[in-house]
């Protein structure tokens, strides 16, 4: 059938607004240029460089960059639709040479000319020999991610250490130390602060002997004790402060020193321990008198530090069937570490019961309590003290570091606890050698490969082990006492680049 004219017209007609439509837009892609670029490095860090665009026109654009000479090219993500841009280049080799591409987004990407930078070399205050070729040096041990490490001394410090020792990211605050830091589920790290002048400094590795020798001093140690901070911090993975609080602001004086462990929960709102006390007469058993008892609690408070939940020990603890409540008047309990299970209630280690509980973020009630004299029966061969790091692996298994203050034998140890049956089977037994013993502190975290990333701190050593200990495939040599090292993933980054 013969097609009308006038509707050949309008075909035509649409075609050739199509046609005007395309060629105007190429027109407009041809004519937004570059405007400028300049390479700035914030903080002075020789690993971290950030380019500051401008074009002519709003659009969007990406950076595509590379080592001089390799294969392997990244590119950030695309950025949200502007005239003006900062771009950060994170987790740069130092003394390296990198070609980029400027990649300005439209109906056909504009490619701007290869430019170049050279990054120079470390600042010698970053230069220390991590990882030694002595000792065990496997980088590819610890898979495509780092070691995060916190300094306690001032000025305080964050840092990210790479399998062959090198620092390739760095944080630091001059006016007081950093005790703990942990990845938060927003793509940023959350800190505790520790103020130096409050605190007792004990951060020197000691050898085996010195370790055995100081087991008898009491275990908490001047005004805020040796894990301690009186502030908090959110950092962006680009080194950018988000916010600081101070709990001395807070009007309750019982939140004004915080321990051991800080994250953040799906909400954004802060989760953290702090010391209840509670008065009471100790001659009901066996004491001398009236005392103000210390004990531990859960602590949940949003970023301007208003309270949204609180939790007691002393509101669960039956003081007068404690039969060690005199011996340990002082610090009852000491827990030590806090994180959530799968269920997002809290898990805690309770470190002077050789405990770790599981209390519901609701209700405040102990769900479980596994360990010694605990809910679950379970092996004695695997019984462990005075632990620290109790966390939920990415197996699902119950995995904490295993100070053992009898056996003299740190240990990293998973357990799979059936709560239908109340039975804990051990999954993973993870000695250290022995010449790497830590009485307090420590860490063992499964890595995506298999191997185990465990901390001896009073060493001050971090480990890659095999999962069954026998192999020590890397180790980390620190000038000071790591509270714990953390892993932080290769994913980690995907905001900020990926690989092509």
């Amino acid at each position: 059938m013969k097609m009308p004219e006038s509707f050949k017209k309008v075909v035509g007609g649409i075609l050739l607004v199509g046609l005007l439509v395309v060629a105007l837009l190429l027109l407009k892609d041809k004519g937004n240029n570059i405007k400028s670029v300049t390479l700035t490095s914030p903080g002075n860090l020789a690993f971290q460089n950030q380019l500051e665009i401008t074009l002519e026109h709003p659009a969007s654009i990406y950076v595509r960059y590379w080592i001089k000479g390799s294969s392997d090219k990244y590119m950030t993500p695309a950025t949200s639709v502007s005239d003006s841009f900062k771009i950060p280049l994170l987790l740069l080799e130092t003394d390296t040479t990198y070609d980029y591409q400027i990649v300005v987004e439209g109906t056909i990407p504009k490619y701007s000319k290869t430019l170049s930078f050279t990054t120079r070399e470390q600042s010698p205050w970053l230069v220390y020999n991590w990882v030694k070729e002595e000792n065990p040096h496997d980088a590819s041990s610890l898979g495509n991610g780092l070691v995060m490490l916190c300094f306690g001394r001032t000025p305080g410090y964050v840092t990210m250490v790479d399998g062959k020792g090198a620092i390739r990211w760095y944080w630091q605050i001059d006016d007081i130390g950093v005790r703990a830091a942990r990845l938060t589920g927003h793509g940023t790290v959350l800190a505790m602060l520790r103020p130096v002048k409050l605190d007792v400094i004990d951060d020197t590795p000691k050898s085996n002997a010195e370790i055995i020798q100081e087991l008898h001093v009491p275990m908490r140690r001047g005004s805020i004790g040796f894990a301690g901070g009186t502030a908090i911090a959110e950092v962006g993975l680009d080194g950018q402060l988000l916010w600081r609080l101070d709990m001395k602001t807070l009007p309750n004086p019982e939140y004004h020193v915080i321990h051991h462990d800080v994250l953040m929960d799906a909400d954004g709102n802060i989760c953290t321990l702090y010391r209840p006390k509670k008065i009471f007469d100790l001659s009901k058993v066996g004491g001398a008198g009236i005392d103000t008892l210390g004990g531990d609690g859960i602590l949940v408070i949003d970023k301007t530090g208003k309270e949204i939940w609180k939790w007691s020990v002393w509101d669960e603890w039956n003081i007068a069937n404690d039969p060690n409540i005199n011996e340990y008047k002082y610090d009852r309990f000491h827990m030590n570490s806090l994180s959530f299970d799968r269920d997002s209630n809290f898990l805690v280690s309770v470190a002077v019961e050789d405990q770790v509980w599981k209390i519901n973020r609701k209700t405040g009630k102990v769900m479980w309590k596994f360990g010694k004299n605990g809910d679950f029966k379970m092996d004695t061969t695997y019984s462990f003290s005075f632990q620290h790091t109790a966390h939920t692996n990415s197996d699902g298994d119950l995995m904490l570091m295993d100070n053992s203050l009898f056996r003299k034998e740190s240990r990293g140890l998973s357990f799979t606890l059936d709560t239908v049956s109340w039975t804990a089977t051990n999954k993973i037994c993870a000695p250290l050698p022995k010449n790497k013993y830590t009485s307090r502190m420590g860490s063992s975290y499964l890595l995506p490969n298999g191997n185990l990333l465990q901390t001896s701190a009073k060493t001050g050593t971090v480990l890659v082990t095999s999962s069954a200990g026998e192999n020590v495939h890397w180790e980390l040599n620190s000038f000071y006492v790591p509270y714990r090292a953390e892993y932080v993933p290769a994913d980690t980054w995907k905001k900020f680049f990926i690989k092509e």
